[in-house]
């Protein structure tokens, strides 16, 4: 038998399956974000105390998503992307009966390196069972579950808290995930065309090392850090923002304005198609300011134009988020994978500390704090852009442009 192709049943099935996977990894991973302001009421913690509930998650994805793809070489990739989602569904319902702050991180902290198992592992499934030209349509539906479900995560979590409390919030992302989880377990295929290979820490080492040697793929890894701590930063106080004075907006309303999670499908796909008149560096560029621009906004009084500067800040951010993505994929030359799992280690690590940082400045100096310190991280990012455009000179101008 040959590969899965577009219009089958089981093409089907493993595409609603891994539709299913991104939706619970999201939706638990990121389902704590507009709970940040009840954490510091209820456990009595500073704003920056509260994101750790987000950071410590982020962070150990991020180390575990460095070796799980490399044992799922060893292992097989179905049984470890069903074991993580099964195991975090059960953690998130766990997690709600949480009696303390503590034990509360201690669930997140094991939630982020149960999580690793499928974003780790799941493209490069699709990449062994999907005929090639099919592989597109698959991709575009997997990253959608992503998005999808981690902005559901937000939603459910804030109007379900509104009505009960965030216990029951998170309990119900938990038995949603179960529920969705064992779907996953039972309709995924089962793969055809892996074969197992001996496990060799050696020359992952060894790859991952050489990957930070390259100055080009070091200024994009710098970069996705900039740019998801800068993301990140905004997200996570913006609830405390609006829950407060002059808004006093409910925990659902503040739910839904993650909704504009959605202009990023459309950034993305139009950011993509502007690279390939404009150049990628020009259009990295392009994306930076947008998010600057949507990040100062956010800075005015007036309700609707806040939140017009979230959805613009969001459309530069998965816009920019998209180039360099796709640019470490044609940079790196060999081991592509661990270059991707290095881009996704600083990409979450952004997250875990720059996220966590931008409490200082809330706590301290307000919103105005915050859009300080994510204008600052941007700026930084501009340098390295320029830096990245010349760095190796025509080798880089040759996948660049």
């Amino acid at each position: 038998m040959g590969k899965l192709q577009q219009g089958t049943t089981a093409f089907r099935k493993a595409n609603f399956a891994l539709f299913a996977g991104g939706f619970i990894t999201f939706s638990i991973l990121y389902d704590v974000q507009p709970l940040l302001p009840i954490f510091t009421k209820e456990f009595d913690v500073t704003a920056a105390t509260g994101s750790l509930t987000l950071s410590v998650t982020t962070f150990t994805l991020a180390i575990s998503m460095l070796f799980i793809s490399s044992l799922s070489e060893a292992w097989g990739r179905k049984s470890i992307m069903s074991a993580s989602l099964l195991l975090s569904s059960l953690i998130v319902i766990f997690t709600a009966f949480s009696p303390t702050f503590s034990s509360l991180l201690g669930f997140r902290v094991v939630q982020g390196v149960v999580l690793s198992g499928l974003p780790a592992i799941a493209m490069a499934y699709l990449g062994e069972e999907v005929d090639s030209k099919s592989l597109g349509i698959a991709m575009g539906i997997y990253i959608s579950g992503n998005s999808i479900g981690g902005m559901a995560g937000r939603i459910i979590t804030g109007s379900i808290t509104d009505l009960f409390s965030w216990r029951i919030a998170m309990g119900s992302i938990g038995i949603i995930s179960l529920i969705l989880s064992i779907w996953f377990w039972l309709h995924l295929p089962n793969s055809r065309f892996f074969t197992p290979k001996p496990l060799k820490l050696k020359t992952l080492s060894k790859s991952l090392v050489g990957h930070l040697k390259d100055p080009a793929l070091l200024c994009l890894f710098c970069i996705a850090f900039l740019l998801m701590g800068s993301f990140v930063s905004l997200y996570n106080y913006i609830g405390f923002e609006l829950l407060a004075p002059p808004y006093r907006l409910s925990q659902t309303i503040v739910g839904w304005i993650f909704i504009v999670y959605i202009t990023g499908t459309f950034s993305s796909t139009w950011m993509g198609r502007l690279s390939d008149t404009l150049g990628r560096k020009k259009v990295l560029w392009i994306g930076l300011v947008i998010m600057a621009a949507g990040a100062l906004l956010t800075l005015v009084t007036p309700l609707v134009l806040k939140i017009i500067g979230i959805a613009v800040f969001t459309f530069g951010f998965f816009g920019a988020h998209s180039i360099a993505s796709s640019w470490v994929g044609r940079r790196a030359q060999t081991a592509k994978a661990q270059a991707s799992s290095l881009y996704l280690f600083f990409y979450y690590s952004g997250s875990s500390i720059a996220g966590t940082a931008g409490g200082f400045f809330w706590s301290n100096f307000g919103w105005k704090g915050v859009i300080g310190f994510i204008i600052c991280l941007l700026l930084m990012a501009f340098p390295l852009s320029f830096k990245l455009s010349s760095v190796t000179g025509k080798s880089l101008r040759a996948v660049s442009e």
